[in-house]
């Protein structure tokens, strides 16, 4: 499924949305208990100071991360940083309030939000894919 298919059902936020998606592309296993615990920060308790969208995609990254390296977190925080930093520079802002006056609609809420996240997400992690990596 896309993330707009997932968003646009309607019964997933912007952080679950974005979450569930990536499970689906890269898969992450994501237990229901990961979904309810990411579901905290994009609608589940009204839309926080951080954008959802982009916590989800900060979520979908480290559990990635850490699978990836057999639960070692090298490199983990600044991985995550620079997906903030991709977001903030691609969107202008990483504040959900700020983000909301500028891309929410009525009828679609934060869509346009939630596929740039998954986009940005994708291309970020193509990058650290092609990066060199240190033995």
């Amino acid at each position: 499924m896309t993330v707009r298919e997932i968003f646009l059902d309607g019964n997933y936020n912007c952080a679950e949305a974005v979450l569930l998606w990536a499970d689906g592309k890269y898969g992450l296993h994501v237990a229901p208990e990961d979904v309810k615990l990411v579901s905290g920060f994009g609608g589940g308790l009204g839309c926080g100071e951080n954008c959802g969208a982009l916590l989800g995609a900060v979520a979908a990254l480290s559990k990635m991360l850490v699978q990836d390296r057999a639960h070692e977190t090298a490199g983990l925080r600044e991985a995550c940083a620079g997906l903030t930093d991709r977001f903030r520079e691609d969107l202008g802002s990483i504040e959900c309030a700020e983000l909301k006056k500028k891309y929410r609609r009525p009828d679609v809420r934060c869509l346009f939000v939630v596929e740039r996240a998954a986009a940005i997400l994708d291309g970020y992690v193509r990058e650290l894919e092609e990066a060199p990596h240190e033995d």
